[in-house]
């Protein structure tokens, strides 16, 4: 019994050594440089590539719109399909193209508004429907590297308003598509519920056909929101590139005497009238310029002629209360511009004027689209 009792202990004495021996071999192979040790920096290169978004050329179908390496393009349209790091987006000529997402891709808003700062928004926001515009560069699979992503707030509200409904709907459709399955299953080991399977599987086929035609109405919906919401950006541009853009509406040639600023009476009517048409119009200015004939010398010709636009602004302001920031700053040409011959003594009653004029925005003044429709 003893010496069977050291034969044991020698050999567990030995396996022991030996598997110390083992664990000590690997160790050192694994830790020896050379053989597969890697270094900090290799692993962080190794952890960086890991955390890029990696699209396989193989994964781009041959029908799919491919960007050249390198090549800078700016696209817009529609997202058909989002993935974790890329998605499908269809541009305005019906191309599909792989746009892909990298850390540095900015997703801001396309703002309308001009005067305040646009909003920053996370990839998150990137649904299906939204109708974008993308600016990056391709690269090697031929997908586009995003850099700079652009979108209405409009359009996100619609797009967020549709995911909401087709989500649920594909989510029956997968359910039905769960249940199909095991009833197929359930076919195969009870042959008399054959007519159940079938009554089940025509239901799925009908849900799945009116699901795909509440999406595809659903798309259309927001291919049509977008056009309206476009044509109403265009219109706000256009009336903000407009608002200094005036038009003359009505002006009337008020004369004096001799040497005289003083308004005669029936000036003074034709001022009242002047002054009437203008609080009926929308976004007006005045525009006041005064004048002189070529008798006497020019200074005083400019000085009487200021005179004479004054005594219209005076009048215009305190018997018809019209603010002077209406007026356009008045001014006198003194014996410039003359519209009659000042070596007749009628030619120089006629140089002897005030001309005042209603000037109208045509942006504020002009009827939009649906009034001029409407008519």
């Amino acid at each position: 019994m003893e010496r069977e009792y050291m034969k044991t202990r020698l050999i567990v004495g030995t396996c022991l050594v030996l598997l110390i021996t083992f664990s000590l071999n690997v160790t050192a192979h694994e830790a020896a440089p050379g053989q597969g040790a890697k270094s900090t920096a290799d692993v962080k290169k190794d952890e960086t590539r890991r955390s890029e978004p990696v699209v396989p050329e193989q994964m781009i179908p041959e029908q799919m719109v491919k960007v050249a390496q390198g090549t800078k393009k700016k696209v817009r349209g529609m997202i058909l399909r989002r993935d974790t790091d890329t998605f499908t987006l269809r541009d305005t000529t019906g191309g599909d193209l792989v746009i892909k997402l990298v850390g540095t891709t900015k997703v801001e808003e396309k703002k309308s508004n001009i005067f305040r700062q646009a909003r920053n928004f996370g990839t998150t926001s990137l649904v299906r429907g939204l109708s974008i515009e993308v600016e990056g560069r391709g690269d090697a699979s031929g997908a586009l590297v995003a850099e700079k992503i652009r979108f209405t707030e409009n359009a996100l509200i619609t797009a967020q308003a549709v995911e909401t409904r087709v989500t649920p709907v594909e989510g029956r459709i997968g359910e039905t598509e769960n249940r199909l399955g095991q009833a197929e299953a359930n076919a195969q080991r009870m042959a008399g519920q054959i007519d159940e399977l079938n009554a089940l599987s025509n239901q799925a086929s009908t849900l799945a056909k009116n699901s795909q035609a509440s999406a595809e109405r659903a798309l259309a919906g927001v291919e049509a929101a977008n056009k309206r919401v476009d044509a109403t950006n265009n219109r706000i541009d256009n009336l903000v590139s407009t608002l200094d853009d005036y038009e003359p509406k009505r002006g009337v040639t008020i004369n004096f005497r001799v040497g005289s600023a003083r308004l005669l009476a029936d000036s003074m009517a034709m001022l009242d009238e002047i002054a009437s048409q203008a609080k009926n119009e929308r976004a007006y200015l005045i525009e006041i310029t005064g004048f002189a004939s070529a008798d006497g010398k020019a200074d005083l010709n400019r000085k009487l002629s200021q005179q004479r636009a004054d005594a219209v602004v005076r009048y215009l302001a305190e018997k018809h209360m019209i603010p002077l920031r209406r007026m356009v700053t008045p001014f006198g040409y003194g014996a410039a511009q003359p519209v009659a011959d000042n070596t007749t003594r009628q030619g120089r009653e006629q140089n002897r004027r005030v001309e005042v004029k209603i000037l109208v925005n045509k942006a504020l003044s002009s009827p939009t689209p649906a009034a001029r429709n409407s008519r």
